[in-house]
């Protein structure tokens, strides 16, 4: 049995979607504090590298949010997954990561397996001091594609996270495995 087909769902053009409270910071102030502490010697040398896995340190981030300093080896990644109702942003402080990233929502629950209409990929490298903001339920992957270079890179989302879904893809067609919860972090 294949996957059911799933059509893009436009994302809503700015000023049509309704005014919610403001509560938090918004993905642009993330985006902005990842790239400040990405510009920070002193903050990025804290980080312990191993050569072997990525390595993270939780940081004091603005306004209530979860934010996170990460080490990449050469070679990893996070593999596809999204991080449900927070929004959030990362900078590149060290080496260059690539995100890989549908344009277009998903439905946030009730499904297992779609199969994503064509054109919906995107990708971009992000070299030190660059950075990218995104929004709740953002589906993607980040690498280091480096064989030989480090890479560190600052996050932070709100609200904290709640939860991390973890997808596999299989060209079209996009599976969610697992479900990860804060305990699983710690």
């Amino acid at each position: 049995m294949s996957a059911p087909s799933y059509a893009a769902v436009p994302r809503p053009a700015p000023g049509r979607v309704p005014a919610r409270p403001h509560t938090g910071p918004t993905a642009a102030e993330l985006l902005e504090f990842a790239l400040r502490t990405a510009s920070d010697p002193e903050v990025i040398d804290s980080l312990p590298l191993d050569p072997e896995g990525r390595t993270w340190v939780r940081l004091d981030g603005p306004g209530g949010s979860e934010a996170w300093l990460i080490g990449w080896p050469p070679g990893t990644g996070t593999g596809w997954h999204d991080h449900a109702e927070s929004r959030g942003a990362f900078a590149t402080a060290r080496g260059r990561l690539t995100e890989h990233s549908l344009a277009v929502r998903l439905p946030s629950e009730g499904w297992q397996s779609l199969e994503l209409a064509a054109g919906h990929d995107r990708s971009r490298s992000l070299g030190p001091g660059t950075g990218r903001a995104f929004g709740e339920y953002h589906v993607h992957e980040v690498l280091n594609p480096s064989a030989a270079e480090h890479a560190v890179s600052v996050h932070a989302y709100y609200p904290p996270l709640p939860l991390i879904r973890r997808y596999s893809r299989t060209g079209p067609v996009l599976t969610l495995e697992h479900v990860e919860r804060p305990d699983d972090w710690e």
